[in-house]
């Protein structure tokens, strides 16, 4: 149910192609709710169909370009408002930590270099994000304060995932071995 609010809140920003929103989507909000095309056009035809969304424009090759309605923009208000939030975090990483009891040493240790290395490079490319915002390259908007606030989770979270693999690789997992005296 997200993606919707999702796409009406980038179309909140103005009008935008399927295309223009699905690499919007991607740039933006791709790590925390990653969506496909064809869903993200599938959403859109069900978004006009409910009146949520119009066809402001059609372009060449029959590429059509979004605006919100009002009712459109008074639905993601009210899902803000009142809808409550679920605060489930799917993340794989986390599943498979339950188990790397199961894995060998070795492969645990690369494991989590890899993990570490991913969750830093995450963080990185979001600092740099949040330093292009703070420079002010995209302007000083309510919508640009609000992303800066979501680039900013991004940037605690995957650091702290990052430190999070870091002291994975200190804990020992398998059973200490006993010396008979």
């Amino acid at each position: 149910m997200s993606l919707r609010y999702g796409l009406l809140g980038l179309l909140a920003e103005g009008p935008a192609s399927g295309y223009d929103l699905a690499r919007r989507f991607q740039e933006v909000l791709g790590s925390v709710w990653p969506a496909q095309h064809p869903k993200i056009y599938a959403e859109l035809n069900r978004l006009a169909q409910e009146g949520l969304i119009e066809v402001e424009s059609e372009g060449p090759r029959g590429r059509k370009a979004y605006r919100m309605t009002e009712a459109g923009l008074a639905a993601v208000r009210a899902w803000l408002r009142d809808t409550e939030v679920d605060h489930t975090l799917r993340m794989q990483s986390l599943l498979r930590s339950f188990f790397f009891w199961l894995m060998e040493p070795d492969d645990l240790r690369r494991h989590l270099d890899e993990e570490a290395r991913f969750f830093a490079e995450a963080a990185a490319r979001y600092e740099e994000y949040a330093k292009a915002k703070d420079r002010g390259e995209f302007g000083d908007s309510p919508q640009a304060r609000s992303m800066r606030i979501a680039i900013e989770a991004g940037v605690r979270l995957h650091r702290t995932l990052a430190e999070w693999a870091e002291w994975a690789k200190t804990v020992p997992l398998s059973p200490p071995t006993t010396t008979d005296s």
